[in-house]
């Protein structure tokens, strides 16, 4: 295995890790401190990660099979869309940041990573 695609591992362990605990503070202790569309925004959020987390998990074991051009592009563009738009969503609900343009452009980001996994799989030979 590549040091790279164990940096990946780690990335994805670390985001699976942080989507339940998110997802458990959510369903266990953030109703009492917060609005129900918070809670919402956190779910989202978690939703989305746990999504998109799976899918770099998915593309990591591909790579073992069959590596490609492009593959970390793929990897890159989801951990940054995940970060942007679930980690906002997240800042806004717990911390009350709005990061205004951030989420979009992270949900702009996830549509990208799903786009260039097209350009890969149809570019493999």
């Amino acid at each position: 295995m590549q040091r790279t695609d164990k940096v990946w591992w780690c990335i994805a362990a670390l985001s699976g890790a942080m989507l339940v605990m998110l997802g458990a503070y959510a369903a266990h202790g953030l109703a009492a401190r917060t609005t129900e569309a918070m809670v919402s925004a956190v779910e989202t959020g978690v939703r989305y990660q746990a999504w998109h987390t799976l899918a770099i998990m998915i593309v990591l074991v591909w790579r073992q099979v069959q590596p490609l051009a492009g593959q970390r592009w793929v990897l890159a563009l989801w951990a940054l869309g995940m970060a942007c738009f679930s980690g906002s969503l997240y800042l806004m609900a717990l911390a009350g940041l709005s990061l205004g343009i951030v989420t979009p452009i992270g949900g702009l980001l996830l549509m990208a990573g799903w786009l260039a996994l097209g350009v890969v799989v149809v570019k493999a030979r």
